[in-house]
């Protein structure tokens, strides 16, 4: 019996480390059937341990922004004690024997300083609060757009293989062709070889282009935090169309919002809670209250209260040359400084607004000559295939005609991609919600 106990207590042993590890390690959810971009923003927010760091950073400081008057709170103390206190050595007598030797006391404080320290301290948790509602933004926003713009490179990875394997297609059914004229004896055996070389070289194309595709999917499901292993279906399409933007309205209407002038303005205003500061501890006054309450009891129960107020006011912070003088000078020439980088970083803004919506002219442009390439390639191909089913054109100008045509298509699909980035951007630098910018776009 004995035996058979140590045998099942072994066999628990041996099993229950991967018991454990089944409830520990839970696999990563399966992606849906279907992906759309919202479903893997989505997706991306609610995974992000960075953001939700930020969150609880901008949790804190809500809490303390919406308890300011903590800060005027005065600090309390309540305390009570017994003691012991008799002569044994001495003769007693009988106003001593009277007195009795066990004394009990109570007190109570309150104390509260006002000075340039509580001011500054409200405003720089303001401050925080802001600033850390703004990087949490910030942080949500890069998330939604990089997401995007991961999403967005997918679906043109995924249409360059539905290129590929239209090219591929043509290539066999015209191998397929070849053969049978070679067999008819229509066609040299270099011709045929020729025609096999150039299904095999598509072949490795578009095997090329599919590794290349479910390697970027792969990361982009663990990005999100699903299996790997699991194949999503991608819906969307990069559809683009003229996305006319007035640079000057942009600026007029944006420009405030933009996340390097946010968080300058931030700057300066932290700058300005520390000048006040300074002024206030070198030529301030400060104001002490405080207050006292005793009570002891020995025969009969007595008690005290006091209080105090106090006002001071620093004389040296007023003689200039003083370290105080310099101090609040230093201050304020901080404060000038951040005002002149404001300045620059707006003048740097307006430009780079002005050159991107440029950009986006040349590039709607580079888009309809694309365009209009393909059309061109693809009547260039079909006139072509039907010279060389009538004899009149070899089949290295057919491949070369069906390779240009593919390469037309793919730079369509590039400029596409490009442009429909270049609008995230825009919308990134202007601190604008994406969504709303692409609905424009469209």
């Amino acid at each position: 019996m004995r035996s058979v106990f140590l045998g099942v207590f072994f066999l628990w042993l041996s099993i229950s480390p991967a018991v454990f590890a089944e409830e520990t390690d839970s696999p990563a959810p399966a992606a849906p059937p279907a992906l759309t971009l919202e479903m893997a923003v989505e997706r991306a927010v609610a995974q992000s341990i960075s953001l939700q760091i930020n969150a609880i950073d901008l949790q804190t400081a809500k809490q303390e922004a919406s308890t300011l008057w903590a800060q005027f709170f005065p600090s309390l103390t309540i305390g009570a004690g017994v003691s012991y206190a008799a002569s044994p050595l001495t003769e007693k007598t009988v106003q001593s024997s009277s007195r009795d030797p066990v004394t009990y006391t109570l007190n109570f404080r309150a104390s509260i300083s006002l000075n340039e320290r509580i001011l500054s301290t409200l405003g720089r948790i303001k401050l925080l609060y802001q600033s850390r509602l703004f990087s949490y933004e910030q942080a949500r926003q890069q998330i939604e757009i990089q997401v995007s713009r991961t999403f967005y490179n997918l679906l043109a990875q995924k249409e360059n293989l539905s290129i590929r394997e239209e090219v591929l297609n043509l290539a066999e059914l015209q191998l397929e062709k070849n053969r049978i004229s070679f067999e008819n004896g229509f066609i040299s055996s270099l011709a045929y070889l020729q025609s096999q070389l150039s299904a095999e070289t598509e072949k490795l194309n578009l095997n090329r282009a599919r590794t290349e595709y479910y390697a970027s999917l792969r990361e982009f499901l663990m990005l999100l935090g699903y299996d790997q292993n699991t194949e999503p279906r991608l819906e969307g399409t990069i559809e683009v169309a003229p996305f006319e933007v007035d640079p000057e309205q942009l600026i007029r209407e944006y420009l405030p919002k933009r996340p390097d002038i946010i968080s300058q303005w931030q700057k300066i205003e932290q700058l300005e809670n520390t000048r006040t500061q300074t002024f206030l501890s070198s030529r301030g006054p400060s104001l002490n209250l405080s207050a006292s309450y005793d009570g002891n009891y020995f025969r009969e129960f007595t008690d005290n209260l006091s209080g105090s107020i106090t006002v001071a006011i620093p004389l040296d912070g007023w003689i200039p040359g003083t370290v105080k003088d310099q101090a609040l000078r230093s201050a304020r020439a901080e404060v000038e400084k951040a005002k002149l980088e404001l300045k620059n970083i707006e003048d740097t803004a307006r430009t780079g607004i002005r050159s991107v919506s440029a950009q986006l002219r040349d590039s709607w442009a580079g888009i309809e000559i694309s365009r209009l390439r393909v059309e061109i390639a693809e009547r260039t191909y079909e006139l072509t295939e039907e010279g060389f089913r009538n004899g009149t054109v070899e089949l290295l100008t057919l491949e070369d005609t069906r390779n240009r045509m593919a390469e037309a298509r793919q730079q369509l699909l590039t400029d596409e991609l490009a442009y429909q980035t270049m609008i995230l951007d825009l919308a990134a630098a202007l601190n604008i919600d994406w969504r709303e910018f692409l609905r424009r776009g469209g």
